[in-house]
């Protein structure tokens, strides 16, 4: 579960460093505290860092799952598909909001994946 855990910790910091991303953003175009409109770039970062907890909300519970009912090793790789997803998804989103659909699809699988994996393997267990 060692991986899982690093995984998990590694997928927590690119949430924080989206964080910042915002606060650099809001300072660069001028989006005063605690307006989050203002600037069609600067909302662009903050709809990355929202929707990234967003999808952690899913996320966290389906890996720590996936680790612990079926395989921790591939819960810490479908974690990385995770993680390249939502860098995938930052990028494009930011330069432009039409080009997410990648970022977001390697994010919604793996979790999809991680969540269904989990489920399976809690009720095989009581089986």
């Amino acid at each position: 579960m060692a991986w899982v855990v690093i995984i998990i910790v590694v997928a927590l910091l690119q949430y924080l460093a989206f964080g910042f991303m915002v606060g650099s953003a809001r300072v660069k175009y001028g989006v005063p505290a605690p307006s989050i409109t203002g600037n069609e770039i600067f909302e662009r970062y903050f709809r990355v860092q929202q929707n990234t907890l967003e999808q952690l909300v899913a996320f966290l519970p389906g890996i720590w799952l996936f680790g612990t009912y079926v395989n921790p090793m591939w819960a810490a790789i479908l974690g990385v598909v995770f993680i390249l997803g939502r860098a995938v998804y930052a990028t494009g989103y930011i330069r432009d909001p039409k080009a997410r659909g990648a970022g977001f699809g390697l994010t919604f699988l793996s979790t999809v994946i991680l969540l269904l994996g989990g489920l399976y393997g809690a009720v095989r267990t009581l089986l």
